[in-house]
């Protein structure tokens, strides 16, 4: 990449110029001689090959030109302290980045809030965000490529705090043959059925959770594609109340009448990396988390 012609020094001087009235003011404002000022706008007319200012009366202008030029010029030089706080940031201690992995059943929208609150709080730190299913996020804990973690599983070794739990629900087509039984249904019921089950992302200990021991079971890697099967009338599975809501209220899924076990409530927990310290933006996120995590 070619090296700049003008440095932001020149950039900040013409910012001077016109943000003050005239070289006179902006020397005073920049603790220079009028001459230096002078000198330094002229050699950047000179470096871009483009004129910057004319003379009407007594007064320097904007050219055309330069009008675009000085606003793009702005948003450099702000992007310069930017760069330059988050370096001292850093310094202090402030990350430049979170890795954040979340098991795929944690509602979207409580995430969604945690992080627009965090934004403004970021200083430039960024959010690497990684969903999971199961053990996949204790894998993520326990090869430390994770310094926050939501799970629903209790991971050895690690102290968890715990959120808002998610809600489960047993559910099929409204055609499914279950419902056409019309009355209340067994264990036994369903074992002759085909289970749609969430595949678990972990390599090192997956799981079968939610597996009821069904003849018939077909593995898929999300909770939306699950969701799409089931609507389309293929088996029956249990899926995250927010994740379904409105397939059930437009009439694409309907709960399953179980005598009992038709809803489960699995509790959330948050995690952090345990063979690192804990951050300032870490902690700001992990509250933020936390908090959010009560509401809907």
């Amino acid at each position: 990449m070619k090296a700049p012609r003008v440095t932001l020094e020149q950039w900040r001087t013409l910012q001077a110029v016109i943000d003050h009235g005239g070289f006179a003011q902006a020397a005073e404002a920049l603790h220079r001689s009028q001459s230096s000022v002078s000198y330094t706008v002229a050699r950047m007319q000179e470096q871009l090959g483009v004129p910057l200012l004319e003379i009407e009366g007594r007064k320097a202008v904007l050219t055309d030109a330069g009008a675009v030029l000085l606003r793009r010029s702005r948003q450099l030089l702000s992007q310069a302290s930017q760069l330059e706080m988050l370096a001292t940031e850093m310094e202090l201690g402030w990350e430049p980045e979170v890795r954040l992995v979340v098991d795929a059943a944690y509602p979207t929208e409580r995430l969604a809030k945690a992080l627009r609150a965090f934004m403004p709080q970021s200083r430039g730190c960024r959010v690497q965000l990684r969903e999971e299913v199961l053990s996949g996020v204790e894998d993520r804990l326990l090869d430390g490529s994770a310094d926050l973690a939501v799970s629903g599983l209790s991971i050895a070794g690690f102290l968890p705090q715990q959120l808002n739990s998610v809600d489960f629900i047993a559910v099929a087509h409204p055609e499914h043959p279950l419902h056409q039984l019309q009355r209340s249904l067994t264990h036994d019921d369903l074992q002759s059925h085909l289970q749609i089950v969430i595949r678990d992302s972990g390599q090192h200990k997956p799981r079968d959770s939610g597996w009821l021991g069904a003849e018939q079971r077909w593995t898929v890697a999300s909770l939306g594609t699950a969701a799409r099967m089931i609507a389309s009338g293929l088996g029956f599975a249990w899926l995250p109340c927010h994740e379904i809501r409105h397939l059930i209220s437009e009439g694409s899924l309907k709960p399953l009448p179980l005598e009992k076990g038709a809803n489960r409530s699995v509790p959330l927990f948050l995690y952090a990396n345990k063979d690192r310290p804990v951050g300032p933006a870490t902690r700001i996120l992990a509250d933020l988390i936390i908090e959010h995590s009560m509401t809907e």
